[in-house]
């Protein structure tokens, strides 16, 4: 008797090739994070020694997390500074990205260079010019130029907001929020550099969206803006969920918290503070991720 093949059903398939295309970052997991993770979980407990025969561990149970958390001088305040910039950054990159996103959708005369110039920052931010702080010297040069952009931030871009905030207090708006939206100014550079990836997402996601459906709701009397809050937000809300998750991650990548672990590591050669600080960070930045996606998700809306 001769065995039929089963046939795999569309959603088995479906399944089969996802596990095709995630295939390479598993490999690349394995290979190349698995190690190292694991490496570093070891030397937070331990204290790590160089010796004329090699790598000498010795076990110190919690007092490395202990050292960072109860005795490091700045690892709490630089913790609480990073944790609160990425609160505020955000929310306002999001809301950014989504708002460019919206206008370079548009048909209108050199559209294609102008997503080429919103995207420009994360080129020129991800490769050597990084490397050489242009980011200090175009905002320096943005601020007046040969002055120190921490000066320069707090002095001519201060006054800049400063104008604004009497504005609002004036006009009735609290001042949680006025505060916020005065840092969202200062914060504009800072904000229009790390939101490329996050437009082109949502430029993917809207350009995906039927154009019958905005038809039918023009039929209907439907206004532009009834439109946008009742078909566009709820058809690329799985995109904000996504741009979320990527902008928190990308918030915690290259900041003053990266620059003190490595400056521990292999400054200090302290590699048990080291690896304590970081699944410390590490920890916090899942927990924030599970909170966020847990709420977003909640809203996400999915055909």
């Amino acid at each position: 008797m001769i065995l039929q093949k089963k046939r795999l059903s569309l959603e088995e398939r479906k399944g089969l090739w996802g596990w095709v295309f995630i295939s390479p970052w598993l490999i690349g997991f394995t290979f190349l994070f698995a190690v190292p993770l694991l490496q570093s979980l070891r030397y937070s407990f331990s204290k790590l020694t160089l010796t004329p025969f090699g790598l000498n561990l010795e076990y110190l149970g919690l007092a490395n997390y202990k050292n960072a958390l109860l005795e490091h001088a700045t690892y709490n305040r630089t913790l609480a500074e990073v944790v609160v910039n990425m609160v505020v950054n955000v929310p306002l990159i999001v809301i950014f990205s989504l708002f460019i996103a919206t206008v370079l959708n548009q048909k209108f005369r050199g559209r294609m260079i102008t997503r080429a110039i919103f995207f420009l920052p994360v080129i020129l931010a991800s490769g050597v010019i990084s490397n050489i702080e242009s980011g200090d010297f175009l905002q320096s040069a943005m601020m007046g130029g040969g002055v120190n952009p921490e000066e320069a931030g707090g002095n001519q871009f201060g006054l800049k907001s400063f104008e604004l905030q009497k504005l609002l207090l004036d006009a009735g708006m609290s001042e949680f929020l006025v505060n916020y939206l005065t840092g969202a100014v200062n914060r504009i550079y800072e904000i229009v550099s790390a939101s490329g990836v996050q437009i082109i997402i949502f430029l993917a996601g809207l350009q995906s969206i039927s154009p019958q459906l905005y038809e039918v709701a023009k039929i209907e009397g439907a206004t532009g803006y009834e439109s946008f809050w009742k078909i566009t937000l709820p058809m690329i809300s799985p995109l904000i969920l996504t741009n979320v998750i990527y902008s928190v991650i990308d918030s915690f990548t290259d900041n003053k918290m990266t620059t003190l672990l490595q400056k521990t590591a292999f400054g200090q050669y302290d590699y048990g503070l080291s690896g304590a600080m970081s699944w410390i960070y590490f920890l916090i930045i899942s927990v924030i991720l599970l909170i966020s996606t847990f709420i977003i998700s909640r809203k996400v809306f999915y055909q």
